[in-house]
């Protein structure tokens, strides 16, 4: 059930294993975009807004969910592919512990400061209740978020893409069909959705969890491995909370920058929020290759193999490219076309704003296969420290245009947003992740 990718060529080995995430992830995208429609169609422009007023809050918090989750899988990865398996499965009970941890603290503030996020997100009052209703239960969810993305990334970082993909498939189904029956047959609203959403995320966790108790005898723990030790939690914390913040950080400068919009008023709220799930639907392979190169890198890492982490980041880069150009091209001519499935035709003013976001987009779309692939590449070598400033400088750029040119040019700043954070960003990275990989080889230890 597992699979080694120290041996074999590279870039066969990173597809075969971002395939099946690939696809797990358009089918969550897949599963958002028809949560988007449902809402929107069924309960109005008002509506959707409600559900996307606070998409860039949700990234912050479960970004860094899925940040540190992603993180604890290094050091796993690493241990499974020098061939350790004693202190993998040490590195898996401290994730457990640790996730527990966050799970406890963040539900609770989360909850709590729920009204006051949103109120700093300038949300307009026409759709606060529907926002609030939706963002309280999304945050009441986060123990479901948590347990899928560790169980997820713990089989990853064996080799094991497959299973999540798998499971993420039967969830997501499940998703659709419970939003259906929540909003149109319970008439539950935007809290309907968000309801929907936290069921289905706790039943594809659970299903990770049987999974491994019956099926992989090498990640179950043994009685002398059910010890704390500061140390060892010490260093998945070193790994997991830089890729947490990484996300959070990221999110920071969207939340600025989606604050700036709602500004604008709900017609912007509603074009931006059909944008939004079109971009996190096309940035789905982007997202997959990064982390199959990520595994990649760590596992050959681990086998003191350079050359082959090298090769692997080279090809993820050209790969990541060709994807981002290609998709440019979609974005740029089809951004209406795609921006109907979420409104209706006669929302003419909503489907500009959304065409139009989609199109500036399309410009600088290859930039992501740059940056995910080379943040990623650094944070799979162990350099979650240093990755982190490529999400401050996105931060920085989001900020920066969100306070200084909405102001003077409206929505059209919006539209350069994404853009501009990207491509600061990869003057960043790009050397970093070089720098990075000359130390691994000077450090020795390595075969080639």
């Amino acid at each position: 059930m597992t699979k080694s990718m120290t041996e074999g060529k590279p870039l066969p080995l990173i597809l075969q294993f971002a395939v099946p995430l690939l696809i797990g992830n358009l089918l969550q995208q897949t599963y958002n975009i028809i949560d988007a429609a449902i809402v929107g169609r069924v309960l109005g422009a008002d509506a959707l807004a409600s559900v996307g007023a606070s998409s860039s809050v949700q990234f912050l918090v479960l970004g860094f969910c899925i940040g540190i989750c992603a993180g604890f899988g290094i050091p796993i990865a690493k241990s499974f592919g020098a061939g350790d398996y004693k202190e993998m499965r040490k590195d898996i009970f401290h994730a457990m512990v640790l996730a527990g941890m966050v799970a406890i603290i963040f539900t609770t503030a989360c909850a709590l400061l729920c009204p006051k996020i949103l109120h700093l997100l300038s949300t307009p009052e026409n759709i606060y209740d529907g926002a609030y209703q939706y963002l309280l239960i999304i945050f009441l969810g986060i123990p479901f978020n948590l347990l899928y993305n560790l169980l997820a990334s713990i089989l990853r970082s064996v080799g094991d893409s497959r299973t999540p993909f798998l499971f993420l498939a039967i969830s997501t189904v499940l998703n659709i069909v419970l939003d259906l029956f929540c909003i149109i047959v319970l008439h539950w609203g935007c809290a309907g959705a968000a309801i929907a959403t936290i069921t289905a995320q706790a039943v594809s966790g659970m299903l990770c969890f049987i999974y491994i108790r019956r099926k992989i005898p090498i990640l179950r723990l043994q009685k002398d491995e059910y010890c704390f030790e500061a140390d060892k939690a010490k260093e998945m914390l070193i790994m997991g909370v830089p890729m947490g913040l990484q996300y959070s950080i990221t999110a920071i400068g969207s939340m600025v920058m989606q604050s700036a919009n709602n500004g604008l008023g709900s017609v912007y709220v509603s074009g931006f929020t059909a944008g939004m799930r079109i971009k996190q639907f096309i940035m789905c392979p982007f997202d997959a290759l990064a982390t199959g190169v990520s595994v990649f890198c760590s596992q050959n890492l681990g086998a003191g193999k350079i050359d082959r982490v090298k090769k692997g980041i080279w090809q993820g880069v050209v790969i990541g490219v060709s994807y981002g150009i290609a998709a440019g091209m979609i974005l740029i001519f089809a951004g209406r076309t795609l921006s109907m499935l979420f409104v209706d035709a006669s929302a003419v003013s909503v489907l500009d704003a959304s065409e139009k976001y989609l199109r500036c987009m399309g410009y600088f779309f290859w930039s992501l296969g740059i940056l995910n692939v080379c943040r990623m590449c650094t944070q799979g070598l162990g350099y979650s420290g240093r990755a982190i400033f490529s999400g401050l400088t996105e931060m920085v750029a989001r900020i920066v245009v969100s306070l200084v040119f909405v102001p003077m040019y409206g929505f059209t700043a919006i539209c350069f947003a994404d853009q501009t954070a990207w491509v600061s960003a990869c003057f960043y990275i790009v050397p970093v992740c070089l720098l990075c990989v000359k130390k691994i080889e000077k450090l020795g230890n390595v075969t080639h």
